[in-house]
C-alpha cells in the first residue's frame, strides 16, 4: 500500500479531485501557502498497482513534473473504498505484484551511489575477494559481495531501457564499465603487493587454490547464475522486496572471478586471466539481458505513449545484442566446461586402467596406493600433463613391464601423449 502527497497546481484543484472522485478513491485536502503557484496538497492511499495508472492520469489532466509527488510506505489502511480499489486493481498477475514506474525510477537511481563512493566501495570488495581467495575462504569472499555496490548500475541499465530514459541507461552503463575496470585493477595492484612482499609466496601455484582455480576455468553453470541475479535483482525492485539479499547475488556473479583474474595478472598469467575475465563479461551481459526482459515482461512501458513504438524498437535491439554476445560467450564457456568434462572421463578411465593392469595375475602382488593426474598451465583449456601412480609391493625393484603396461594403457585414453611416472614403495609383511 502506498500514500500519495500530491501538490495541485493553481486551477485543478477541481479536475484533479474529480478524477479521485471518479475513481471512488478517499483523499484529503489541506490548502497550500507559498510562493509557488500551488494551491493545495492532496493526500491519498492507493494500493501499488494503483499508483502507476493513477499518476498517469493526473498527470494527463495537468500535473507536471514541477508539481511535488511524494509516495511512501503505508502500513495500515482501514476504509471499505479501499478494500474495493484493492479489488479492482490486485487481480494475482504479474504487473500487480510491481511497484509503480515512478517508483522504479527512483529505487534504480537511489541505488547507485556516488561516484567516488562506488569507486571506494568496488576497489574495497575487491580487494577483499581477492584476499579471500589467497585465503581459500568462501566466508571471507562472500563478505566482499556484501559491501560491493554493483547492483545499482546492473538493474538500473534494464530500467532506463525500458522506460526510455536515457540518462539513466549511460550512466549505469559507465558505472558498470568503471566497476569492471577497477575491480580487475585493484585486485590486480593488491595481489602483485602481496607476491613481492611474500605475505603469500611467489612461487604459489594458483591453480592448487580451490576458490581461484574454480574461477579461471569456469562452466556453463556460471552463465545460470548470472541470469538467475539479473532476473532475481529485478524482480527483487520491482516488487519492493530484498533488494540488498539480491545484491549480494550479483556481486557474487562479478567480484570473485574479477579477483581470480587481477589474481591471474598479477602472477605473470595472462592467459589464466582469460578464463575469469570472460567470466566477468558474461555475467555483466546476462544480469542486463535478464533484467531487460523481466522488466518489459512485467508491463513497464515508458510515461510518453508516443515513444513506446521507439522504447520497443530500441529494447528489442538491446537484447538482440546482449543475447548474441552471451550466446558467443556461452559457446566458450560450453568450450571450457567439455575441456573440463574430457579431463574428468579420462582421470577416471585412467585410474581405472591402473587398477584393471594391477589386478592381472602377472602383477597380483602388486596394489594400487594411489593415484593422480596433474594438469598443465593451458588455462581455461587445461588438459592432463602428468600421471602419478603410486604402486606397493615386495621389496625390491618394480618389474619394467609394469611402468611400460600402465604407460599404454592410461595414454590410450588421451589425444596427447601424457607422461606416466610410476612411485614403488616396497611393502614389508611381518
Amino acid at each position: 500500500m502506498r500514500l500519495v502527497q500530491l501538490t495541485v497546481p493553481t486551477g485543478k484543484r477541481e479536475t484533479i479531485l474529480g478524477v479521485l472522485d471518479d475513481r471512488e478513491i478517499d483523499y484529503v485536502v489541506t490548502d497550500e501557502e507559498s510562493n509557488r503557484d500551488y494551491t493545495a496538497v492532496v493526500y491519498f492511499p492507493l494500493p501499488d498497482p494503483a499508483v502507476e495508472p493513477i499518476l498517469d492520469e493526473l498527470q494527463d489532466e495537468g500535473v507536471d513534473d514541477d508539481a511535488y509527488t511524494v509516495v511512501v510506505d503505508a502500513e495500515t489502511v482501514v476504509s471499505r473504498r479501499f478494500d474495493a480499489l484493492r479489488e479492482e486493481y490486485e487481480n494475482g498477475d504479474v504487473e500487480t505484484d510491481r511497484i509503480s514506474r515512478q517508483e522504479l525510477q527512483s529505487e534504480a537511481e537511489s541505488l547507485t551511489p556516488t561516484f567516488a563512493v562506488y569507486s571506494i566501495m568496488t576497489i574495497i570488495s575487491a580487494v577483499v575477494a581477492t584476499a579471500g581467495l589467497f585465503l581459500d575462504s568462501p566466508a571471507v569472499v562472500v563478505g566482499s559481495m556484501v559491501i560491493a555496490p554493483l547492483i545499482g548500475p546492473a538493474l538500473g541499465l534494464s530500467v532506463g531501457s525500458v522506460i526510455d530514459d536515457e540518462d539513466l541507461f549511460k550512466e549505469s552503463l559507465r558505472y558498470q564499465i568503471l566497476g569492471i575496470v577497477l575491480a580487475i585493477a585493484a585486485a590486480a595492484v593488491f595481489a602483485w603487493l602481496v607476491r613481492v612482499t611474500n605475505i603469500v609466496p611467489p612461487v604459489l601455484d594458483i591453480s592448487s587454490v580451490d576458490e581461484i582455480s574454480e574461477r579461471l576455468a569456469p562452466d556453463l553453470l556460471s552463465l545460470a547464475i548470472a541470469l538467475g541475479a539479473g532476473v532475481a535483482g529485478i524482480i527483487s525492485i520491482a516488487t519492493g522486496t530484498a533488494v540488498a539479499l539480491v545484491g549480494v547475488m550479483i556481486a557474487a556473479a562479478l567480484i570473485p572471478p574479477a579477483a581470480a583474474a587481477g589474481i591471474a595478472i598479477a602472477w605473470g598469467q595472462p592467459s589464466a586471466a582469460i578464463g575469469s575475465t570472460a567470466l566477468v563479461l558474461v555475467n555483466v551481459l546476462s544480469v542486463n539481458l535478464a533484467g531487460l526482459l523481466t522488466l518489459w515482461y512485467a508491463g513497464y512501458r515508458p510515461e510518453n505513449l508516443f515513444s513506446l513504438g521507439e522504447t520497443e524498437q530500441r529494447v528489442r535491439r538491446r537484447v538482440i545484442g546482449l543475447a548474441g554476445i552471451v550466446l558467443v560467450f556461452a559457446l566458450f564457456l560450453g568450450a571450457i566446461t567439455y575441456s573440463s568434462y574430457v579431463v574428468s572421463t579420462f582421470e577416471q578411465n585412467a585410474q581405472h586402467e591402473a587398477e584393471m593392469v594391477l589386478s592381472d595375475e602377472e602383477f597380483e602382488e602388486y596394489l594400487l596406493l594411489e593415484f593422480e593426474v596433474l594438469m598443465d598451465d593451458d588455462y581455461p583449456f587445461v588438459g592432463p600433463e602428468r600421471v602419478i601412480v603410486t604402486v606397493g609391493g615386495p621389496p625390491g625393484d618394480a618389474p619394467p613391464e609394469l611402468a611400460d603396461r600402465l604407460h599404454q594403457e592410461i595414454n590410450q585414453h588421451s589425444d596427447e601423449t601424457v607422461n606416466v611416472e610410476i612411485r614403488y614403495v616396497s611393502v614389508v609383511e611381518r
